[in-house]
C-alpha cells in the first residue's frame, strides 16, 4: 500500500483526481448492477425477456456509443465529458430508484449506459495526456483503483440491500453526485492541443473517423485484441454458469468468494507484475504473454468436475473456478497497461479519445457476438455430452489472441502509421 500511495503521488493532483474518481465511478456502479437484474425480476416481477431488454439497453447504449464519447471528447474537451457522464449517471441511477413501469426503466438503462459512454474514453485520454511517456505506470496505479471498486462495490450494495434496492440506488447516485461536484471544483481542464486544420463539425467528425479506419496497426492491434476482452467476461457468464452446474443455489454465493479473488489478484499484482515486465520485455511481448495467461486461465476447468457435486468436489469445483479468475485477473493486469499505452502510441497521439472510444466499441461488439458463441456452446456440450468444450474452445482463443499479437510484434505491424494528412476546411 504505502509503495502504491507513493507512486500514485508521484503523478500531477489532477491524474490522482481520476484515479480516485475511478474508484468511485466503479464503486457506485457494482454496488447496485449485480443485483439490478434480481430487483427486476423478483423486486418488480417483471418477464424475463422485460429484464433481458432493460439490461440490453444499456450495454447497446455504453458499448455501441462509446466511438461517440471519445469524439466529443477530442472536439469539447475531456473535462466537460467527465462531468456530463458524471451527472448522467446521478440521473440515471435516481431514476432506476423510483422507476415502476418498463419505459421508465429503459430510459434509465439507457442513460446509465451513455453516461459511461461519455466519461469512459475522456477518463483514459485525460490520464494518457497527463502521464506523458509514464502513461504504463499510470495506467497500473489507474487499473489498482479500478480493481478495488470493483471488489468493494458489490460488499456495499449488499449491506445497503438489507434495507432496500432503493437505498442501493440512492447511494449510488449520490457517489456519482460527489464525484461530479469533486471533479468540476478540483479536476483541472484539459482537452488535445488544437488542430487549426482540422474540419469543424460532422464533416470533420467523418473525416476523422475514415483515418482511423485507415490506421492499419490500429485495426489489427483491435482485432487481435477483442478476444481479451470476451475472455476476461466469462467471469461474469461462463463461470456463473458451472458454479450453478457445481454447486446449484449456492453457486451464487461461490462467485462472490471468486469475484472477490479476481479482484484481490489484480489489487495486489498489479505493480508488481507491471515492474516485471517493464524491465524484462517490450510492450507487445507483455500483451501476448497476458494474453496467453487468460487463455491457460481456462485449463484448470477441463478435467471436471462436470455435474453438481457436494463435499470435498464441491471444494475441488470451486478450487477450480477461483484459479480460473485468478489467472485471468493476472493475465489482464500484466497487459492492461502495456496495452492503453500501445493505443496512444498507434494513434499518433492524435484523437486519443476517439481512438479509445472506436477501440472500445469494438470490444463491446466483439464480447455481444462472443458471448452468443459461448452460450451456444454450452448448450451444445450439454446436448453432446461434451462438458470440456466450451473451455478447450476458450483456451483456444487465449492462444489464438497471443499467436496473433506475436505475429504483429514479430512482423513490424504494431509500428504507428503515418499520420494521415488532416482534412482541410
Amino acid at each position: 500500500m504505502r509503495r502504491l500511495r507513493a507512486q500514485v503521488r508521484s503523478f500531477e493532483p489532477g491524474l490522482q483526481l481520476l484515479m480516485v474518481n475511478q474508484f468511485g465511478i466503479n464503486l457506485g456502479f457494482y454496488m447496485l448492477m449485480p443485483y439490478l437484474a434480481d430487483h427486476l425480476a423478483h423486486g418488480l416481477g417483471l418477464a424475463a425477456w422485460a429484464v433481458g431488454l432493460v439490461l440490453g439497453v444499456r450495454n447497446l447504449s455504453q458499448q455501441g456509443m462509446f466511438w461517440l464519447g471519445g469524439t466529443l471528447a477530442d472536439r469539447i474537451g475531456y473535462k466537460p465529458m467527465i462531468l456530463a457522464g458524471c451527472a448522467l449517471r446521478t440521473g440515471a441511477f435516481a431514476l432506476l430508484a423510483l422507476a415502476g413501469s418498463l419505459p421508465a426503466l429503459i430510459i434509465a438503462s439507457a442513460a446509465t449506459g451513455f453516461a459511461g459512454a461519455l466519461f469512459n474514453p475522456a477518463v483514459r485520454a485525460y490520464l494518457a495526456d497527463g502521464a506523458g511517456e509514464r502513461r504504463v505506470e499510470a495506467f497500473a496505479c489507474f487499473n489498482v483503483f479500478y480493481q478495488a471498486g470493483i471488489l468493494l462495490g458489490p460488499l456495499a450494495g449488499l449491506a445497503l440491500l438489507t434495507l432496500d434496492f432503493r437505498w442501493v440506488c440512492a447511494v449510488s447516485a449520490a457517489v456519482f453526485a460527489v464525484l461530479a461536484v469533486v471533479q468540476a471544483r478540483a479536476l483541472p481542464a484539459r482537452r488535445p492541443v488544437p488542430d487549426a486544420q482540422r474540419t469543424s463539425g460532422w464533416r470533420g467528425v467523418a473525416a476523422d473517423w475514415r483515418a482511423i479506419g485507415r490506421n492499419r496497426p490500429f485495426v489489427l492491434f483491435s482485432a487481435a485484441m477483442a478476444g481479451s476482452y470476451l475472455l476476461a467476461f466469462q467471469t461474469y457468464l461462463a463461470l456463473p454458469l458451472q458454479a450453478r452446474t457445481l454447486l446449484g443455489d449456492s453457486g451464487g454465493t461461490a462467485m462472490g468468494v471468486v469475484f472477490a479473488v479476481s479482484a484481490l489478484v489484480a489489487v495486489a499484482g498489479q505493480l508488481r507484475l507491471t515492474d516485471w515486465a517493464r524491465t524484462r520485455l517490450d510492450p507487445p511481448k507483455a500483451i501476448a504473454i497476458g494474453l496467453l495467461v487468460m487463455g491457460a486461465a481456462f485449463l484448470p476447468l477441463l478435467p471436471g468436475p462436470h455435474h453438481s457435486v457436494h463435499g470435498v468436489a464441491a471444494v475441488v469445483g470451486l478450487a477450480g473456478l477461483a484459479l480460473c479468475a485468478a489467472l485471468l485477473a493476472a493475465g489482464s493486469a500484466l497487459l492492461y497497461p502495456f496495452e492503453m499505452d500501445t493505443l496512444v502510441r498507434l494513434s499518433g497521439e492524435r484523437l486519443v479519445a476517439t481512438y479509445y472510444g472506436a477501440y472500445s466499441t469494438a470490444a463491446g461488439i466483439a464480447v455481444a457476438g462472443g458471448n452468443l458463441a459461448v452460450g451456444a456452446l454450452f448448450d451444445l456440450a450439454a446436448r453432446t455430452d461434451t462438458p470440456w468444450l466450451p473451455w478447450t474452445a476458450l483456451t483456444a482463443l487465449g492462444l489464438g489472441c497471443a499467436a496473433a499479437l506475436a505475429g504483429l510484434r514479430r512482423t513490424g505491424q504494431l509500428r504507428p502509421a503515418p499520420a494521415a494528412a488532416p482534412a482541410l476546411s
